[in-house]
């Protein structure tokens, strides 16, 4: 799909910073950047931004001051605002579908707990067509420096994380950057073996060189349509989250997949994709699987 870059702002630093996020990647994939702000009219606010009228020309303005930041800061960049009222998820989810992805800020708290996702985030990621890259304040244009890589997860068949690893080497040939393909894996249960299953291993000739053809055998597509882009295939024993934030000071991104799970309250993440949001500390794109 070709859309713009859609950036949600709120006119937190968060979302500040991941406009500024969005702009650059606008600008490496030549694509228009569109910034969204979701309002709805809040009655009980400031005094003098209380009445109807007077609180959306002040989020309008708010909206106009942080595009004229933006062209500012790249003036070749095309560059267009909306101010659509109507309740968040809704209107980001149905701005996702119209974009190449949607980035939005996340609260951090501290260095350690990393990600504090509101629910509005955790939502939209869930329901999103697209990708939502979750950025934090303070994220700067220097940790896309040469040398940090893009760090993606892979697991299962290859078509599992085809979605994610599109997107992961998309990134990582506009930026010059290497991808870093990982593959976590454990030790199944006794009882999960089978006849079928036992063969597979003994031809690959055991657990973890079975693992490792399956990623070499999920990357190949990938490094034959990007050949420019350096390749690093990583596989672990452990847990998808835990092995994927090992490997999180290296990345200038990281890209999970999410397969979304309705549940009777709505909408769910991953938990690998949960948990690397709450602790990366570098922006994550979360790929919805295709």
């Amino acid at each position: 799909m070709t859309g713009p870059i859609t950036a949600g702002v709120d006119g937190t630093d968060e979302s500040l910073a991941a406009l500024d996020w969005a702009a650059r990647e606008a600008v490496r994939r030549r694509r228009p950047l569109r910034v969204l702000h979701a309002w709805e009219y809040q009655p009980d606010t400031a005094p003098e931004v209380a009445g109807r009228d007077a609180q959306e020309e002040w989020v309008r303005e708010a909206v106009a001051t942080a595009v004229r930041g933006v062209t500012e800061r790249h003036p070749e960049l095309e560059v267009s605002a909306d101010v659509l009222e109507g309740p968040a998820v809704q209107t980001l989810v149905g701005a996702a579908a119209e974009a190449e992805l949607l980035v939005l800020g996340s609260r951090g708290h501290g260095p350690v707990v990393g990600f504090l996702l509101g629910s509005v985030g955790q939502q939209v990621i869930a329901e999103a067509e697209r990708p939502v890259v979750l950025v934090r304040a303070g994220d700067e244009a220097s940790a896309e420096a040469a040398g940090r890589e893009i760090v993606v997860g892979q697991q299962g068949d290859p078509e599992d994380s085809a979605a994610a690893l599109r997107f992961a080497f998309e990134t990582a040939a506009a930026r010059g950057a290497t991808v870093r393909v990982v593959r976590a894996w454990t030790l199944p249960p006794v009882f999960a073996y089978s006849p079928a299953s036992l063969r597979l291993l003994d031809d690959a000739g055991g657990l973890e060189p079975y693992e490792r053809k399956a990623l070499t055998d999920a990357v190949q597509p990938w490094r034959d349509r990007f050949p420019d882009v350096p390749v690093v295939e990583h596989v672990e024993i452990g847990s998808a989250g835990q092995v994927l934030l090992s490997v999180a000071g290296r990345a200038q991104l990281m890209v999970v997949g999410r397969r979304a799970r309705r549940t009777a309250v709505g909408a769910r993440i991953g938990s690998v994709a949960h948990g690397v949001l709450h602790h990366a500390g570098c922006p994550v794109a979360v790929v919805p699987h295709t």
